[in-house]
């Protein structure tokens, strides 16, 4: 990400290069969260404390990879100078966090400050987890110290320039964007509400990805009282699309039991996860107590709209085109081959498995990003209670040109009502090759 320069008078060229380089180091760590695929966390189903805890903040997500031990780190984060790895946090006294005293992880947790004093990059979504309560901090401090089995993993150095490693403007950025203090309960709102807000705000840190991020690539908004918190958000080749109530890309349509089922089960009857909110499901809500996923769903569908959008009108023309003459028109013949079998001609779907495309929030976000990835580099397996999922979206990087793949989407997005932009070939373009995975550049929240 390009920093703006600092001005030269009275700097040496040495220090211009120090302070550009901590700017570089701000501005293009920020970013990076959870969102490739992860290992499922090797303890068994949590039924309450610090264990339900980790699975509520999504621990596992960040600190494995797929075939490793559960916490032991080592997650390989791209970013535009140099890779970062995940830490171990399991209770190993040696390259783990076994000598972390409560106030040491607290620190870590909640302030983004580790034991030796050095500040965390905010790929660890501290500012979110600075909202925790104190009993939800001890609890899962007990649980990594008592719970989790140690491993002797040895933490892996970044692959960025030691020139570009220092740290100390981290804390300028905590003092400006990182919130100081635990969730404290909305007057006005009952029990259900403020839980929800917490999960959503605290723990589940929802606005990591789905708030839009300003010029020191911190959260726009932190709650709900500004309608940017949790408006939908570009990140790494993923749109994360608003979780507020605008009717065509935002929940409107969705019902409460219609977030309840996305969150608890991988699926409703209007879509299903993809990118990294797979990891959040399998991972994390999928093991939510039934009042904390309502909870969720209260406070969700209490955010307004940020913006007035008419409802899909269904427009049953573009069936007929396809059934009749589907190469008539750019895209149609690519939907009939390659999409219509799982979609319907109808662009109906088959819910709750095989999202509809009509209405869709995904399909009629401004930013294409998501449906592009998807379409590009398919879907990991949504994994919930033990059982992978029957149906899910294949790859067609290989099969499909740039040209294809554009005119495909916009067809879909212009069909049946939809109101989206067009998709350009550019765009698809970029997009494969940011999310190339033989590219060892690849952008972080590629799907693998």
């Amino acid at each position: 990400m390009r920093a703006r320069a600092f001005p030269k008078a009275g700097l040496s060229r040495a220090m211009r290069t120090v302070k550009t380089a901590a700017r570089a180091v701000v501005f293009g760590l920020m970013l990076i969260c959870a969102g490739c695929q992860r290992a499922a966390l090797g303890v068994r189903a949590p039924v309450g404390g610090g264990e339900y805890a980790a699975r509520a903040a999504d621990c596992v997500a960040c600190h494995s990879i797929p075939g490793g031990k559960a916490f032991a780190g080592g997650l390989k984060m791209g970013t535009p100078i140099g890779a970062i790895y995940s830490t171990n946090i399991t209770p190993d006294p040696v390259t783990g966090i076994g000598r972390y005293s409560l106030a040491d992880f607290d620190a870590a947790l909640r302030q983004g400050i580790a034991k030796d004093g050095h500040r965390l990059y905010p790929a660890m979504p501290y500012p979110s987890y600075a909202k925790l309560s104190d009993a939800d901090v001890a609890a899962l401090y007990g649980f990594f110290m008592k719970e989790v089995p140690p491993v002797r993993e040895p933490n892996r150095k970044t692959e960025i320039p030691p020139v570009l490693r220092i740290r100390w403007p981290l804390a300028l950025w905590n003092f400006l964007f990182a919130p100081r203090s635990s969730y404290a309960a909305k007057p006005g709102h009952d029990a259900a509400w403020n839980r929800g807000a917490y999960l959503v705000q605290g723990p589940g840190h929802c606005g990591a990805c789905h708030t839009p991020r300003g010029l020191g690539q911190q959260e726009k908004a932190l709650d709900e009282s500004s309608p940017k918190y949790l408006a939908g958000a570009e990140l790494d080749g993923w749109y994360a699309p608003s979780l507020r109530g605008e009717i065509r890309t935002g929940l409107g349509r969705w019902s409460d039991k219609d977030i309840v089922d996305f969150l608890k089960h991988g699926h409703n009857r209007v879509g299903v996860p993809f990118g990294s909110m797979i990891d959040v499901v399998n991972n994390s809500t999928s093991y939510f107590s039934d009042s904390d996923i309502q909870a969720v769903a209260t406070y969700l569908k209490s955010l307004s709209a940020t913006a007035e959008q008419p409802p899909a009108a269904y427009d049953s023309a573009t069936t007929t085109a396809l059934l009749s003459r589907p190469s008539a028109q750019p895209g149609g013949a690519v939907y009939g081959g390659y999409c219509a079998s799982c979609h319907g001609f109808d662009g109906k779907g088959f819910a709750p498995y095989m999202p509809a495309l009509v209405g869709n929030p995904v399909v009629q976000d401004a930013d294409p990003s998501s449906l592009i990835n998807l379409t590009l580099n398919a879907s990991i397996p949504l994994v919930v209670a033990g059982a992978p999922d029957a149906y899910r979206m294949p790859q067609f990087r290989q099969q499909l040109t740039d040209q294809d793949i554009a005119d495909v989407l916009t067809f879909i997005r212009k069909g049946w009502g939809n109101l989206a932009p067009a998709v350009t070939a550019g765009e698809v373009a970029e997009l494969r090759t940011k999310t190339d995975p033989a590219s060892d550049q690849v952008i972080v929240l590629r799907m693998r």
